[in-house]
């Protein structure tokens, strides 16, 4: 399916139904100007605000009635989740309320987002790598402390930073195999084949430890296969 990037999004950044508060999220060059279409503010436009800002409205309905009395957060570009124009939208917990407010954000010319589509922008536009993006996920799927701290060293760029690492080793190897094979008919050395070894041997550790953390991640996050031997049951039967 195609996404049009350049569209402004919005989607339910809380879990539907009855409660306090629901979050409504909103994403794109016209997300504020939108948000100015369904929200009222005493004190100013929500796209004359600055960022970082939290400012009182009140959404109407297009016929002029009160819907809701609602905190907006703004959020300008590039300093957001997305790094576009974002703002949420924080009104009570009903889903009536919530449904409409989504409503009048699509007249308004917003349009709801696909799933996973908040943090795909995020990615786009550079605010996190693949292995940040796939993490958000485990991050909040995780249910304890172990699977929590891995996924989230995950999002903050932990497992990024390995490859990274891992990426200049190599380019390292490269770079010394190259340098000897322009100069092989010179009387120049600039690596021996143990050296290369030591460097190859490094990167293959590097990996095996990967390999490992992954294991028990995975481990950790979905738990051990176990099974439990014991005599069979025996069925009484009673004449």
């Amino acid at each position: 399916m195609y996404i049009n990037n350049e569209d402004t999004i919005y989607a339910p950044a809380t879990v539907p139904g009855t409660g306090a508060v629901s979050i409504i999220r909103i994403s794109g060059k016209d997300a504020l100007t939108i948000a100015d279409k369904v929200i009222t503010c005493k004190k100013g436009n929500i796209s004359e605000a600055k960022g970082y800002t939290i400012k009182f409205g009140t959404a109407f309905l297009e016929d002029g009635t009160i819907l809701d009395e609602v905190l907006v957060s703004i959020f300008r570009a590039p300093h957001s989740y997305t790094g576009e124009n974002s703002v949420e939208i924080s009104c009570h917990a009903s889903s009536y309320i919530a449904d409409t407010l989504m409503q009048l954000l699509m007249t308004a010319g917003a349009r709801a987002a696909g799933p996973g589509e908040f943090t795909q922008r995020a990615f786009l536009n550079g605010k996190m790598d693949l292995a940040q993006a796939e993490a958000v996920a485990d991050v909040i799927a995780s249910q304890n402390a172990g699977s929590h701290r891995i996924a989230f060293k995950q999002m903050k760029g932990g497992f990024s930073s390995e490859l990274k690492e891992m990426r200049n080793e190599l380019l390292k190897i490269v770079s010394l195999m190259e340098l000897e094979l322009d100069f092989s008919e010179e009387e120049v050395e600039f690596a021996d084949r143990a050296q290369l070894n030591d460097l190859l041997e490094k990167v293959i550790n590097h990996i095996r430890t990967l390999v490992g953390s992954f294991r028990l991640g995975n481990a950790i996050k979905n738990g051990f296969p176990l099974r439990l031997p014991a005599r069979p049951i025996q069925e009484k039967v009673l004449c």
